[in-house]
């Protein structure tokens, strides 16, 4: 499959809350879209078109879209043009590989500060990862699972990593909906049940081992699809 096969553009709406600037709500929007995978790599937008999509003026999309480039989730071309960049197989190994030594950090720092309710909070967002599963819900899927691994980050107070975590997500998020949307069913270990037993017994080797082993498993049912690497530049 190449990128001229990925049907039109197709966001996932959410709703424009009062106390939201309109170039916040396109950023929050646009970016949503962008970590679970909805914008293709190498499809051209144009800001005027995303623009006439939302409803708003080219301005705010302009902003959302120079924010979201300095995260490394898009590339905009002459002020006018963006593209969610093409991947290599170098890059893509690369960036997983950030994941792992990133996230097993973020989850190893965060162990001290948990609290009996915020894994009760982690245990309420990975049913509504199974909730995802079994109504086949792709979106669902990837943003409840990052939601899980956010909540369970951010409850360290002094925590630096998670606007870097969330660059590689923004990154990775086409191909891990190339893989969930292209699965019949979800034949994973439930690794985040281990998380959360990790947490109550406060063990800090099997929380690293949860964490990882997560991570790897999202990255071997990308690799499994029949074909993904046609969406790397230097292979297609």
């Amino acid at each position: 499959m190449s990128v001229s096969d990925v049907p039109p553009l197709e966001l996932l709406m959410i709703e424009k809350s009062d106390d939201l600037k309109t170039h916040q709500w396109v950023y929050q929007l646009l970016r949503n879209n962008l970590l679970c995978g909805r914008i293709a790599p190498g499809i051209p937008l144009t800001i005027r078109g995303l623009a006439q999509i939302l409803d708003v003026s080219p301005m705010p999309v302009r902003e959302a879209l120079h924010r979201l480039a300095c995260e490394g989730a898009v590339e905009v071309k002459n002020n006018r043009r963006v593209i969610v960049p093409s991947m290599t197989p170098e890059k893509f190994r690369e960036l997983c590989d950030l994941r792992i030594l990133l996230e097993t950090y973020a989850a190893e720092a965060a162990l001290p500060y948990i609290k009996e309710d915020d894994i009760d909070a982690l245990e309420a967002i990975d049913g509504k990862i199974d909730q995802a599963i079994e109504m086949n819900d792709v979106d669902g899927i990837s943003l409840h699972n990052q939601a899980f691994h956010r909540y369970l980050y951010q409850v360290n107070p002094h925590q630096k990593s998670v606007p870097l975590i969330e660059s590689l997500w923004l990154q990775l998020g086409p191909f891990s909906r190339i893989a969930i949307s292209r699965l019949e069913k979800v034949y994973l270990v439930d690794r985040h049940v281990e998380a959360l037993a990790a947490l109550r017994q406060r063990n800090l080797f099997s929380l690293r081992r949860a964490i990882e082993s997560d991570i790897r498993d999202g990255i071997a049912s990308i690799n499994t699809v029949e074909g993904i690497h046609n969406y790397f530049r230097g292979v297609a």
